[in-house]
Parts: C-alpha cells; structure tokens; sequence
C-alpha cells in the first residue's frame, strides 16, 4: 500500500471484454503495471447497447456477466460498467485515474481520450499497450470463428455418419 498521505495510482483501462480469453487477461495485466507496485485497477466494462452501436452486434455475454467475469480476474481491483450514454468525461471524472491504458485496437479511443485530457487540463497519461500474441485464440473474433469452424466440421462429420447407415 502507499504510504498514508499518498495517494494510490489509479489505471483505467476499458473494453467490451466479450468471450474473456488470455489476450483480455494479459491487456489488463501490462496496463497495471503502468501504475507501477501498488497501483489499483479500475476496468470499464463497455455497454452492450454502446456495443451494439459501435460493432454492429451485440455481444455473446451479456453486460453484467461481463463486468462480473473481469472483476474476478485477480489483477483488476474494481470493474464497472460504462455509463448509459458512453460519456467519456463522466467515466473520467468518475474515477479520476492517473493513467488510462487502451488496447493497441483503441486508436480511436486514444484521440478521443488525449483530446478530452488536453482539453480540460487533466494530468493523466494516456498509453497504449501492446497486442499479445502467443496463441491462436487471441481474440474474441477467432474464438467465434473457431467454434463456427468446429460446429460446421461436427455437422458435416455427422451427416456422413448418417449417410453411411442409411
């Protein structure tokens, strides 16, 4: 812990954290070593409407499960969700972290983030970390794509079985 008139560094890191895989687990791992030993993590869970509205879709886990999954990986400290309307200042001016950390796919999130620091004076550092790349199964995306991939070969596997018996 931080001595008792010093104040513990806060990293903010957020994300839709939809099918949680060992690329999640490592994001958030990096973005709280930013804040060095005794950091806390706070993890902003995105909003399934504000997902549906920036990918399209909704996502496979729904929102409360996604906060509840991410908030019992040990690194994180506290994992919230994000506000109803996506208001970056109010999730900011919330929490008042020191650093908020982005995913390397967050480059339009990083411009938004350091133009609303810069324009209301904030210190906060804004980094990005790195993309993980050790496995296969990354992403949420490949995870998705690998199911589908298995549930097709399981179907036509099957159907040649039935076919060999008929």
């Amino acid at each position: 812990m931080p001595a008792q008139n010093q104040r513990q560094t806060v990293v903010l890191a957020s994300g839709v954290f939809d099918l949680l895989h060992l690329g999640h687990v490592k994001f958030l791992e990096e973005a709280k070593k930013y804040g060095g030993k005794d950091a806390k993590l706070v993890v902003v869970i995105a909003r399934d409407k504000t997902v549906e509205k920036t990918k399209g879709r909704r996502p496979v886990v729904p929102e409360s499960e996604r906060r509840m999954l991410v908030e019992s990986l040990k690194v994180v400290d506290q994992a919230v969700l994000g506000s109803e309307n996506f208001n970056l200042g109010e999730m900011i001016n919330t929490i008042n972290p020191d650093i908020i950390a982005l995913g390397y796919d967050q480059t339009s999130m990083e411009k938004r983030v350091e133009k609303f620091v810069a324009e209301n004076g904030l210190n906060i550092k804004v980094i990005q970390v790195g993309k993980y790349v050790a496995d296969e199964l990354d992403s949420s995306s490949k995870i998705q794509r690998k199911i589908v991939e298995k549930w097709i070969a399981r179907q036509k596997s099957s159907k040649k079985t039935v076919e060999k018996t008929v």
